[in-house]
């Protein structure tokens, strides 16, 4: 199963100069809880940002460079390499950025999606998600508080399964 988990705001921004822009500290918890001993697909740009690869993950980075290299981790050229990456019947998850949500929403099952109840500035966006082809299973508001600067909801969507007659 691929699932994208990302975290947007309501005008489906996702970040500015590839840093987040709010700082929501239960959504790094969940995704923690949700990707910990799994496959992550990412781009190039989006592991740069981190300080370090991630613990306990398996790290697939899609680059256009081809002599790109980062220790410890699966360097492919499409997000199709990415995925054949993955062992099979087993969750995968697409991180980001947002050329790579582009890229793997044919290919994605789930979307494991927080949304921000706020617009920001950005220059990366999550793609715009035609309910037709998704069905949201659960929705869990989260009200700011003294950590969380911001109204948050936690969404899961399902990819709807095509009828003979779609």
């Amino acid at each position: 199963m691929i699932t994208m988990i990302a975290a947007a705001a309501e005008n489906r921004a996702l970040g500015k100069d590839n840093q987040l822009v709010w700082h929501l500290p239960n959504d790094f918890k969940r995704f923690k809880n949700l990707t910990t001993a799994h496959h992550i697909i990412m781009g190039r740009k989006t592991f740069e940002s981190f300080p370090k690869p991630l613990p306990n993950r398996t790290h697939i980075i899609i680059t256009r460079q081809a002599d790109y290299q980062a220790e410890g981790c699966i360097i492919v050229d499409s997000i199709e390499k990415a995925i054949e990456k993955c062992p099979k019947g087993e969750e995968a998850f697409i991180i980001g950025g947002g050329e790579i949500y582009q890229l793997a929403l044919p290919f994605s099952d789930k979307i494991e999606l927080t949304v921000v109840h706020h617009s920001f500035e950005a220059d990366a966006f999550f793609p715009e998600i035609k309910l037709d082809d998704w069905e949201l299973v659960n929705s869990d508001f989260q009200t700011k508080d003294e950590k969380h600067l911001y109204d948050y909801s936690f969404e899961t969507y399902i990819r709807k399964q095509k009828t003979p007659q779609q």
